[in-house]
């Protein structure tokens, strides 16, 4: 598949996906990695629900999900992966997926978390995999919807940490 983005946001598929992301890099197909949505098949149903129906959907386990990402015969799709944070994220390059980009789109509030970004909240476990990611040189950039301009998590990380 060719990987056109590879965005954190823990609500998964939403408006911002669907009528931002998705148009803007004319996704074909949209795979979500996550363990708990891909074993929980009421949420695999309303992520169906939220798609447009030319977009193909995948709802997969994080080790799957990698696999998926480098199958044969499947490079001309232009393909949107999601995933719920940066753990996810790191499990699919440790999985085997590559990527030289990450969009931090969302990842809400909760308690003991940094914010950096407007809607980007991150706990020390989530910086922690962050630097594990940009340390493979992987470029992270914060945004929620595309016609945003994109903000360095990094150097906001270690700003306000």
């Amino acid at each position: 598949m060719a990987v056109v983005l590879v965005r954190i946001d823990d609500r998964l598929i939403h408006g911002q996906v669907v009528e931002g992301w998705v148009p803007v890099f004319r996704v074909q197909r949209i795979v979500v990695a996550s363990e708990p949505a891909a074993a929980d098949p009421t949420y695999r149903a309303l992520m169906a629900l939220s798609v447009p129906e030319e977009v193909a959907l995948e709802v997969l386990p994080v080790a799957q999900a990698a696999k998926a990402l480098e199958g044969p015969g499947v490079a001309a799709d232009r393909t949107l992966v999601l995933v719920a944070g940066p753990q996810e994220a790191l499990a699919l390059l440790d999985a085997g997926a590559r990527f030289d980009s990450l969009n931090v789109g969302g990842l809400h509030y909760a308690a003991g978390t940094l914010q950096i970004g407007k809607a980007i909240f991150l706990s020390d476990e989530d910086m922690r995999a962050l630097d594990s990611i940009a340390a493979r040189g992987v470029r992270i950039e914060g945004r929620a919807v595309p016609g945003d301009t994109p903000v360095d998590v990094l150097s906001l990380m270690r700003t306000k940490a």
